[in-house]
């Protein structure tokens, strides 16, 4: 690895923490020890600290503070969502619809569901990785308990019509899911305007702590509140209200709190800079490279998200030569990266197998510059090159 200098481009991955979050959970590790269930003083600055960290996250999404869960990822979140739901609603139906392009924080628990013996609709996507509003509608059926689909994929980047989906969701009475781990923070969301009833989210995406995460749940009428249609899959002391048990971690909530307040703050100039510096790096690579193309949608898309592909080489290579090189990157979602199995989302808009290991995913963060592109973009086609010079899939050079 170069030593001299080290360019941190894989942000869709996890983003370092912001200086701001780090001292903001240091000052809670110092003076918010307590249990926040406790009835003393101590335990109860804990629970004030919850409850203006509530209010904080939800400001965000335009959500209640009471909608908002503390779960300990988004993993987690997602798995609360998906079987709470169906453990609350299984005698209505068991029917389900979701997209192939799913994380495998969604897509494996559908799978499980399957072999339960429930039905599956895995709606298709076209070349660009967004699913078709008239294959939603014709998926519905008298047996549907569920629609989970996916904010913005977290490989290449594309937005789905989410508004467009709730809207189908609420016209047809069904729960609507949306994994937004990687939009979350990112790009505007209001729940109430996209009709979204469930929502999950991760502080590690957007430059807070790792182990914390959080599902926002509607509350889907006065009486019932959100218990009218999901119940908690996990037993314990009541903590967040009967919905995910466990002492809470206040310390990482507050940190998640400020890198929420500091997402809000930056969010719009942040994109603005990092959507000039993600169609730097689409422009100049599928210009200069050759057999170079972009995978995912080229304007609807998140603004720190760029996936390339390369034809004749495969991906894991270019990572490992442009870290060697002092240049973090990757291949795709890291939660699959030692799989030698192609990408599921690449397969799905089309590639070939051989094309879907050739992708490579750079993904800009808030901390990184101008100068930072210019140094990947300058070691790049060396990695390239050296690459396809032994590459078995090269094409013949005369």
């Amino acid at each position: 690895m170069n030593d001299s200098k080290y360019i941190y481009l894989d942000n869709a991955a996890t983003t370092p923490m912001d200086p701001r979050v780090i001292e903001e959970i240091n000052k809670h590790f110092k003076e918010t020890y307590g249990n926040s269930s406790s009835l003393h003083s101590v335990g109860q600055k804990a629970g004030q600290v919850l409850l203006k960290s509530r209010e904080i996250i939800a400001s965000l999404i335009n959500a209640k503070r009471d909608d908002i869960f503390f779960t300990s990822s988004g993993t987690e979140a997602d798995n609360i969502a998906i079987f709470g739901v169906i453990s609350k609603n299984k005698e209505k139906g068991n029917h389900i619809i979701t997209t192939s392009i799913e994380h495998h924080a969604v897509e494996n628990p559908y799978k499980e569901l399957e072999k339960r013996g429930f039905k599956l609709t895995f709606l298709p996507v076209d070349k660009y990785g967004l699913i078709e509003i008239k294959d939603l509608e014709k998926a519905i059926t008298k047996k549907t308990l569920l629609i989970s689909i996916m904010f913005a994929n977290n490989e290449i980047g594309t937005i789905e019509p989410i508004k467009e989906i709730g809207a189908i969701a609420k016209k047809h009475d069904l729960i609507f899911h949306t994994d937004a781990v990687q939009a979350f923070g990112k790009i505007p969301i209001d729940v109430d305007d996209m009709n979204i009833d469930l929502l999950s989210a991760s502080a590690h995406k957007l430059y807070g702590p790792k182990g914390v995460g959080m599902l926002y749940i509607r509350n889907k009428g006065v009486r019932d509140g959100w218990g009218k249609f999901i119940e908690p899959i996990m037993y314990g002391g009541g903590h967040e209200r009967d919905m995910r048990p466990s002492t809470v971690n206040v310390p990482g909530i507050a940190g998640f709190a400020k890198a929420v307040e500091l997402a809000k703050e930056e969010m719009e100039g942040e994109s603005q800079q990092q959507m000039k510096l993600r169609d730097r790096i689409i422009k100049w690579v599928t210009e200069n490279i050759e057999d170079s193309y972009l995978n995912g949608h080229p304007t609807r898309r998140l603004p720190n998200n760029v996936n390339l592909g390369f034809k004749y080489i495969e991906g894991e290579s270019i990572v490992l030569d442009l870290d060697m090189e002092g240049i973090a990157t990757s291949t795709g979602s890291a939660c699959s990266s030692k799989s030698l199995d192609p990408s599921h989302v690449l397969l799905a808009i089309g590639l070939k197998h051989e094309e879907a290991h050739g992708s490579l995913r750079v993904s800009i963060g808030r901390f990184t510059s101008e100068e930072d592109v210019e140094y990947f973009l300058e070691k790049l086609p060396g990695v390239i090159e050296r690459l396809r010079k032994i590459s078995p899939l090269k094409k013949e050079i005369k």
